[in-house]
């Protein structure tokens, strides 16, 4: 049988979830470290995005369809529940991460403000960071509240939406902005602190960004 092969950088936090899944449904996969836009995405994301999926014929885009598929097309204990309530809350937090809470913390503060500055000498890019700060609160009330529960986004265990919503929240700790109001959120911060020591998480934590320690 192929090996699934998860291609893009490790440092992308939709790449880490995808390697979380696997680590979860005891999948063995090859990582092909490559950037967006370069040959090996581009044959398979018509928009060359990261990650992308090849198994044997089978080749996909966009992690949720990724994740759905390490999920369905393989034994072991699900990523999301069966019943129809439980699987729709988990694509809901699923969306609300990738069309809410990703674009505003990641593609709007980290990204811009730290990861990828486009100052002249690399260093934080203050006019990006303070224009942005104050949209942050909420998202981090909402996570807040949702955990607060059950210590999960979805019932009592652990699900896709962990798996897509942590490898973010990762990122959002080694930030000051956003690691402040992170750790001012108890439930999330205790959340986030023993999910990081799972082993199928601890065992993927990415290297640092390019040119960054």
């Amino acid at each position: 049988m192929p090996t699934l092969q998860i291609i893009g950088a490790p440092q992308s936090n939709f790449v880490w979830a995808c390697r979380i899944a696997c680590g979860e449904k005891q999948v063995p996969y090859e990582l092909q470290p490559v950037f967006p836009h370069t040959p090996e995405v581009d044959a398979i994301h018509p928009f060359g995005k990261i990650p992308v999926m090849r198994h044997g014929d089978v080749t996909l885009c966009e992690s949720r369809a990724i994740l759905y598929y390490i999920d369905h097309a393989f034994p072991g204990t699900p990523l999301a529940p069966r019943d129809p309530v439980g699987a729709a809350q988990v694509e809901q937090w699923i969306s609300l991460h990738n069309t809410a809470i990703d674009p505003v913390l990641l593609r709007e503060y980290g990204g811009p403000g730290y990861f990828f500055p486009g100052t002249p000498d690399g260093s934080p890019n203050r006019a990006v960071i303070d224009a942005v700060v104050p949209k942050l609160p909420p998202h981090f009330d909402l996570l807040d509240r949702a955990v607060a529960k059950t210590g999960y986004l979805v019932g009592d265990g652990f699900t896709a939406a962990d798996i897509v919503v942590l490898p973010l929240m990762y990122y959002m700790s080694k930030l000051p902005e956003s690691g402040e109001m992170l750790s001012a959120r108890t439930s999330l911060a205790g959340y986030v602190e023993r999910l990081l020591a799972r082993k199928t998480v601890a065992d993927t934590i990415p290297p640092p960004m390019p040119g960054r320690s």
